[in-house]
C-alpha cells in the first residue's frame, strides 16, 4: 500500500495557496465606511446668481473632504449636487416630486484608498408633504469624477432598515450605476 505524503509537502503547500487564491478578500482599499457632515443650509454660503433670486436660493455648503455641496431650491424642492461643477451635474436637476426639504445630516459612503477616505456615493433625508400627507424618503446619490446622480429613493417613513437598506444600495449600486443611462430605483420596506 502505497504511503501518502506528508502533511507539509510543497505539493499540500501549493494545492493550500491555490484554494486560498480562490477566496475572496476584501482589501484594506475596498473598506467601505460612513463619514457624516452637516447640511445646515443657516451656517452655509447663499450663493444665488442675481437672475435666480426670484425663482430660489443656492447655497454652497461644505461636504467631506472639503468637497462643495450644492443645494438649489426652487418651486419648494430641493436639489443637490456635489463637486467644481455641481450646477452641471445630472442631480443638480433632480428631486422628489413632491415639495420637500432636506434634512441636516448628510451620510457619505466612502472607501478607503491609499490612506484616504474616498466618497463614491451620498445618503440624504428628504421630508416631503403632498395632499396633506407627510413623510420621508432618503435619496441615495451616486459620485465620481465626471457626474453624480440619483440611484435609488429609499421610503423611509415607517422604514426601521431603511438607513441599512440605503447604505446596502449604495454600496452595490453606484460603481455600476450609469448616469444618465440607468434608472433610479424605487425602493419600499423589503429587498431592493
Amino acid at each position: 500500500m502505497p504511503r501518502s505524503a506528508p502533511l507539509t509537502s510543497p505539493r499540500l503547500h501549493i494545492a493550500i495557496a491555490l484554494a486560498l487564491s480562490l477566496v475572496p478578500v476584501r482589501s484594506a482599499a475596498e473598506e467601505v465606511t460612513s463619514v457624516y457632515t452637516s447640511l445646515k443650509l443657516a451656517r452655509c454660503q447663499n450663493v444665488t446668481p442675481a437672475e435666480m433670486e426670484d425663482y430660489g436660493t443656492v447655497w454652497r455648503c461644505e461636504g467631506h473632504d472639503g468637497v462643495a455641496v450644492r443645494v438649489a431650491e426652487g418651486d419648494l424642492r430641493f436639489f443637490v449636487s456635489y463637486g467644481p461643477k455641481a450646477a452641471e451635474q445630472t442631480a443638480a436637476y433632480e428631486t422628489l416630486p413632491q415639495f420637500n426639504s432636506v434634512g441636516e445630516t448628510l451620510e457619505w459612503r466612502v472607501r478607503r484608498e491609499g490612506g484616504r477616505l474616498v466618497p463614491f456615493a451620498t445618503i440624504l433625508r428628504f421630508s416631503w408633504s403632498v395632499d396633506g400627507r407627510k413623510g420621508s424618503t432618503l435619496v441615495v446619490t451616486k459620485l465620481d469624477k465626471d457626474d453624480a446622480c440619483h440611484i435609488a429613493y429609499v421610503e423611509a417613513s415607517g422604514n426601521p432598515k431603511a438607513n441599512e437598506l440605503a447604505r446596502a444600495i449604495a454600496d452595490r449600486d453606484a460603481p455600476s450605476f450609469r448616469c444618465k443611462q440607468d434608472k433610479a430605483k424605487t425602493c419600499g420596506a423589503g429587498p431592493c
